[in-house]
């Protein structure tokens, strides 16, 4: 038999499609071509197979050898498809049984002697592998990746020579074992000092998933209350962690297997571009806003951000989803955050600082403000003050604050009325389930209507204030938004009001 047929995946955004590798051998004089749209690293396999082939003590056929990678106007790239390479070549020349090749799925790159290296993307070629009905072939690195796939069989293997004596039936490979769990208590809340204001609009935050953005001086907590938002949400559940592993796993960072069930917290710095915030590049990988799908997007000194970056966040905020498009191809990517922001409120840092220490002008404090756009923070939900605390609330001595435990207790029963009211918390509540679910007394409809002419809101700034409102509702178990809701909801569109904080 002169052609050998093997199972592979490559790798397309956060999905990993089936590729067929065809190998053929035909008489001539001896030589290696790869076809299939392969990039530079993959038509260097033909050295690294032919190597790890000799070491491993198989020959190398001297023929015509054809590697097909099917299909062939989808680009293949990576180290991949080293492993199946060379059992091609030895099924097609007799080596190895082709009819044991059926039942699996085969990635790995080879080294020169031999041995399988990891490579990146396996969690979701160990999904798709299950949903094939295949079982899957990974080196030992990738082992405890592969098996958090829990519905997929993956089995490791340390060198070519392994793979080949478990295909011949001399031997078996291990079934891939995931790393215990680590589950490592976070930043708490207790060590939040006074800012009950703040506090109090983190727990909204985390209730509803909204959208939070903090102002106040240097030094004030911004950051430090930012931190303790992931400790208040609820644990991923599995379909959530498995989406947020696949992004890691393909983004070329790594993925640790131990900490895949944590809800992801990132913290680009500002001087970070656009094509990092949202991805890029020839072949597509996952920004920071993929990267912190389900979990949390923290983004300090907001104004100081480029324009550009932070404009291409106001499609993601509303969709859940970026498409990267390219030339030769275009790539999808969740993109489902809660975004937190922090920003001082003037260029100084102080206005409206009890020390009177600020000597920005109205134009400056307008010209600061005026790097952020209208749409974009027509999309966050709550706008808070997080003032500079008196020394007095920093003594040692001082009271605790609540702890995360107490508060992820209320933000959990919150959360399961919304899970059983919608499906989903309220702030991806759409139009429709908005007006549904968000329903006002006329006294309250027309406080509401007030407020949005007063302070010349959009209709999107509306729905955002009546799904904070039923949020608010749920914290208190009120099954019907009341008037303290509302003017709460209200109260926290505090940069809608111009120049007013500085003055505040």
């Amino acid at each position: 038999m002169n052609l050998a047929l093997v199972h592979s995946r490559a790798r397309s955004g956060v999905r990993a499609p089936a590729v067929r590798v065809e190998v053929h051998l035909a008489g001539g004089l001896p030589a290696m071509s790869i076809v299939g749209l392969p990039e530079a690293a993959v038509r260097e396999a033909k050295d690294r197979v032919r190597a790890a082939i000799q070491c491993a003590q198989f020959e190398f056929p001297s023929r015509r050898i054809t590697v097909n990678l099917a299909p062939a106007d989808l680009p293949k790239s990576g180290g991949r498809f080293d492993l199946p390479i060379a059992l091609g070549i030895l099924a097609a020349s007799g080596q190895i049984p082709l009819e044991a090749l059926a039942e699996y799925e085969f990635l790995g790159e080879l080294g020169l002697t031999g041995e399988l290296r990891g490579i990146d993307g396996v969690l979701p070629a160990a999904l798709a592998a299950a949903d094939a009905g295949r079982k899957l072939i990974v080196p030992l690195g990738n082992g405890a990746e592969a098996a958090l796939a829990s519905r997929s069989e993956a089995r490791t293997a340390r060198t070519l020579l392994e793979v080949c004596a478990m295909l011949t039936g001399h031997k078996s490979l291990p079934r891939a074992v995931a790393l215990p769990t680590v589950r490592e208590r976070g930043p708490d809340m207790s060590d939040v000092r006074g800012q009950s204001h703040a506090r109090r609009a983190l727990e909204v935050a985390a209730a509803g998933g909204h959208h939070l953005l903090l102002v106040g001086p240097p030094g004030c907590g911004k950051t430090l209350l930012a931190s303790r938002l992931p400790g208040l949400l609820p644990e991923a559940s599995e379909e959530e962690a498995l989406e947020s592993a696949a992004i890691a796993s393909i983004s070329g960072r790594g993925l640790d297997p131990a900490r895949w069930r944590e809800r992801p917290f990132r913290t680009p710095h500002h001087t970070a571009s656009a094509v990092a915030l949202v991805g890029g590049g020839a072949d597509p990988r996952p920004g920071e806003i993929s990267l912190a799908h389900n979990g949390v997007l923290f983004l300090d000194e907001l104004p100081e951000w480029g324009r550009r970056a932070l404009e291409v966040l106001r499609e993601p905020l509303e969709s859940g989803v970026v498409t990267i498009s390219r030339a030769a191809r275009s790539s999808e990517f969740p993109a489902r955050f809660q975004l937190v922001a922090a920003m001082n409120p003037c260029p100084c840092g102080w206005a409206g600082d009890a020390s009177g220490r600020c000597r920005c002008s109205p134009d400056m404090v307008l010209g600061y403000r005026a790097r952020l756009s209208g749409p974009l923070m027509d999309r966050i939900d709550l706008h808070v003050e997080v003032p500079r605390l008196p020394p007095s609330a920093l003594r040692p001595d001082a009271p605790p604050s609540e702890s995360s435990q107490v508060v992820r207790e209320r933000v959990l029963r919150a959360r399961n009325l919304q899970a059983s009211r919608a499906g989903k918390p309220n702030a991806r509540l759409n139009q429709p389930e908005t007006v549904a679910t968000c329903r006002l007394s006329h006294s309250d409809q027309a406080l509401l209507e007030h407020a949005i002419d007063t302070l010349q809101l959009s209709a999107r700034s509306m729905h955002r204030i009546l799904r904070v409102a039923r949020t608010i509702a749920d914290l208190a178990d009120s099954p019907h938004i009341r008037t303290s809701h509302l003017t709460e909801a209200i109260g926290y569109r505090r940069m809608d009001r111009g120049v007013a904080l500085q003055t505040a």
